[in-house]
């Protein structure tokens, strides 16, 4: 009886790669592009697409269970961190704007179990790949027929119309940042393709052109950044692989020493690295926002546990109303971490640190030490989102929290940190 129900056309469906390979890239999909279905279906054509895909995602991985390399529970720092979110409901403020909150978190959240536990690394960053190419693309040409050709915004689709006066893109996201953010995500795959050839040499280079260009055409201070950041790690991750193994431990320490030397210098050169950067206007606004966010947890006393979890700000309700500004509106803290304290407390910052610090550190130790070179991709995800984290909070929802989950679930499948730091892989 198991075996007619297993050979049931439907259920060998469900339980295909091919399948799974569908369900991950519109996933991804769905995830990169929320701004404009949002926009164009608009909530609730969005919550129905959303809740469809985790539909067809749970019956697929329920006939897929035998195939899946599932080896126990789920990172604990992972599910430490979403336990104390939902825990925030009980002295949330705005209780049910939490539960949506909680419910639009864990929805992206299972997306990204799905695809880390159905796909393969190499497969997942195939259909990233093949995801972004469409995204950026379709981007610049948005772009290009609002501020050439029809010389007209396009604000159902993000595109602002001036490209051809070298302003801001941001065609199909909310911001020229976010743009950014998948054009970084977008660079560092379209490369790890390029080097394990798993696409044509022609396609991944002109891709990793289109990425740069989106990269370039931001403008933002902030992407530039992360893009350096990014540049400058996989150098050295670069580096660490060429070491012979029984020297990459003092390669490491170096490398970590060096980079608390780095900090603390560009702690002290801060004001010349704005003003190379021109981001004295970003960053005095937010410096302003972080103020005010401190002063609204004194007032309320919220410090230790939050004021409950949310996720993107709805400015209609109160403490975020008293936080927008009429002059240049924002739906987060445009930080990551301060987000976090605001919504969840001290024990939330730390919970949510040393999820994304355990979940780095293991990425790390992967792209050094497996033999693969795919094995890099998660910690330069890991880098662009903790760089990006420090001036957004991008990785607390949709595109990014979902490729966090995916490289957390991917190194603490690979990888045991214990484990590691005893003896290399190799």
């Amino acid at each position: 009886m198991s075996t007619r129900a297993e050979s049931h056309p439907l259920v060998e469906l469900l339980a295909s790669p091919r399948m799974a390979q569908a369900l991950a890239t519109t996933g991804i999909a769905l995830a990169a592009l929320v701004f404009p279905l949002q926009q164009l279906i608009g909530w609730p054509g969005l919550i129905a697409a959303l809740v469809t895909l985790l539909g067809l995602m749970g019956t697929s991985f329920v006939a897929r269970r035998e195939h899946l390399e599932w080896r126990g529970l789920l990172p604990i720092s992972l599910l430490a961190y979403l336990v104390w979110a939902t825990c925030s409901l009980v002295w949330s403020q705005y209780q049910w704007a939490t539960v949506g909150g909680l419910a639009y978190l864990l929805a992206f959240t299972l997306v990204g179990l799905y695809i880390a536990l159905s796909r393969d690394t190499i497969q997942i960053v195939r259909a990233f790949g093949d995801v972004l190419r469409v995204v950026l693309v379709g981007s610049l040409v948005l772009e290009v027929l609002s501020g050439i050709v029809i010389n007209a915004p396009i604000p159902a689709l993000g595109a602002k119309g001036g490209i051809a006066l070298l302003q801001p893109i941001a065609a199909l996201t909310s911001a020229r940042d976010q743009l950014g953010l998948l054009a970084v995500v977008a660079a560092i795959t379209f490369a790890t393709e390029l080097r394990t050839q798993s696409v044509r040499r022609g396609i991944s280079i002109l891709s990793l052109t289109v990425a740069t260009a989106c990269i370039v055409f931001t403008f933002s201070p902030i992407v530039a950044g992360a893009t350096v950041v990014v540049a400058v790690a996989a150098a050295l991750i670069y580096v660490v692989r060429r070491v012979p193994v029984e020297r990459r431990r003092m390669l490491q320490l170096i490398i970590l020493g060096l980079t608390i030397v780095a900090l603390i210098a560009a702690w002290f050169l801060r004001g010349p690295i704005v003003r190379l950067f021109n981001a004295s206007g970003v960053l005095n606004f937010r410096l302003e926002l972080w103020q005010r966010i401190v002063a609204a947890m004194g007032t309320q006393g919220t410090a230790l546990q939050g004021t409950g979890w949310i996720g993107q700000w709805q400015t209609q309700i109160a403490p975020f109303s008293t936080l927008d500004s009429a002059s240049r509106p924002t739906n987060t803290a445009l930080n990551a971490f301060v987000d976090v304290w605001f919504q969840l407390g001290i024990i939330g910052l730390v919970l949510f640190a040393g999820m994304v610090g355990l979940t780095f550190s293991r990425s790390w130790l992967l792209a050094g030490r497996r033999r693969s070179v795919v094995y890099a991709w998660p910690a330069a995800i890991m880098i662009a989102l903790g760089v990006l984290s420090l001036a957004e909070s991008s990785i607390l929802t949709e595109f990014a929290w979902m490729c966090f989950v995916i490289c957390c679930l991917k190194a603490s499948q690979e990888l045991s940190w214990r484990t590691a730091l005893r003896r290399p892989t190799t």
